[in-house]
């Protein structure tokens, strides 16, 4: 499957505990998610690594039909050893838990 040369997204800043500030883009192809990426607001590292990695294996899922909600349930709730705990209502256990949340709050608006 051929990428569009333009697609329409958001991007949400997360705070992580251990790994600072997520930044997340859910971009959409016909109105549905076709792509996932995120970058931490620190340069390099292994956390970078895993963070392209996780989000290029559900940007593929997503286009292949994969239901952006399996990414989802898979993923919420993951907690690394420092989560971002407070306040409660923005509280991210991961990075693969923040992407999760980011995923499902896009989803809910589309």
């Amino acid at each position: 499957m051929t990428r569009p040369v333009e697609l329409e997204g958001k991007t949400a800043k997360v705070k992580t505990g251990s790994c600072g500030n997520l930044y997340i883009t859910v971009n959409l192809n016909d109105g549905k998610p076709y792509e996932v990426l995120a970058r931490l607001g620190k340069a390099g590292g292994c956390a970078t690594c895993q963070n392209e990695a996780l989000t290029r294996s559900i940007t593929l899922g997503l286009k292949n039909g994969i239901p952006a909600k399996e990414y989802v349930d898979e993923l919420k709730g993951l907690q690394c050893p420092g989560p971002y705990m407070f306040p409660i209502e923005e509280r991210v256990l991961s990075c693969p838990d923040g992407i999760a949340k980011v995923l499902e709050r896009y989803c809910a608006t589309t």
